[in-house]
């Protein structure tokens, strides 16, 4: 089974790009972050063309997570559990089934935070503890689980072009660092590092200042698995073309493949 995860910045403008790659990379799962659409106006017809079950939760230009899945959707969980009062449309988790095997996955969109010191930085920093409650829960029930999006996190060094010039922002901050470390100390594996240690490996390009054209990147698309799920991993790989395409996003998808 093949699960990705992409922040398309708005499936309207970038639709005919997600349809040249759902064609192209063929997943069985995506989740797909910053739709920037309400339910209503998500653009699920094409999308059904291709052979995909949608699931939306959307708001009007602004977040928005989805679900494209080939397989029946046996459950759609919208809303991370913790704060009613948070509106905010930034997480979706469904329940597929291959064969005997279910698998739990998470479209999650976790606020940027920035500027630091801000009340953005203290909503990301309760969006995280929110998320490693959720995750813990989801842990002890020892069950594939999926938990992919973009996280707005560079976890080290090594995820970012040039570290001193991000070390005062949200993505980057000690603190932010050491709430994603949490949701690792559960027992989560994050996919790309469980396969490789390089350095330059990065998922967003900003559109300013050259920085595709540089590599002037950083790695904030993550994918995290439980031991169920990473014990049957047999690929991970970034398609990191797709930003050279027309209009494109600046980020780039992320995938794995779980033999189920």
């Amino acid at each position: 089974m093949r699960v990705a995860t992409w922040n398309v910045n708005s499936i309207k403008q970038r639709l005919d790009g997600v349809l040249a790659w759902l064609k192209e990379r063929e997943p069985d799962v995506a989740c797909l972050q910053e739709t920037k659409c309400t339910d209503a106006a998500f653009p699920r017809e094409a999308i059904e063309e291709l052979g995909y079950n949608v699931a939306v939760h959307g708001q009007k230009a602004f977040n928005g997570v989805a679900v494209l899945s080939k397989l029946r959707l046996d459950e759609v969980t919208p809303r991370l559990p913790g704060d009613d009062e948070d509106d905010h449309a930034r997480f979706l988790e469904v329940v597929v089934s291959s064969g005997s095997r279910a698998l739990r996955i998470a479209s999650i969109y976790l606020p940027n935070g920035n500027p630091p010191g801000t009340d953005k930085y203290s909503y990301k920093l309760r969006w995280m503890d929110r998320l490693h409650h959720y995750a813990d829960t989801r842990m002890r029930l020892e069950e594939p689980l999926v938990l992919a999006g973009d996280y707005n996190v560079i976890p080290a060094p090594a995820d970012v072009y040039d570290p001193a010039a991000w070390a005062g922002d949200a993505l980057f901050l000690p603190h932010t660092r050491a709430k994603f470390g949490a949701l690792l100390h559960l027992g989560l594996i994050e996919a790309v590092r469980a396969t490789t240690d390089a350095e330059g490996i990065y998922t967003f390009w900003d559109y300013q200042a050259g920085a595709w054209q540089k590599n002037a990147g950083i790695r904030i698309d993550h994918v995290l698995l439980s031991p169920q799920a990473a014990d049957r991993l047999i690929a991970v790989g970034i398609d990191k073309h797709v930003r050279g395409w027309e209009k494109p996003s600046d980020h780039v998808p992320v995938w794995i493949e779980l033999e189920l």
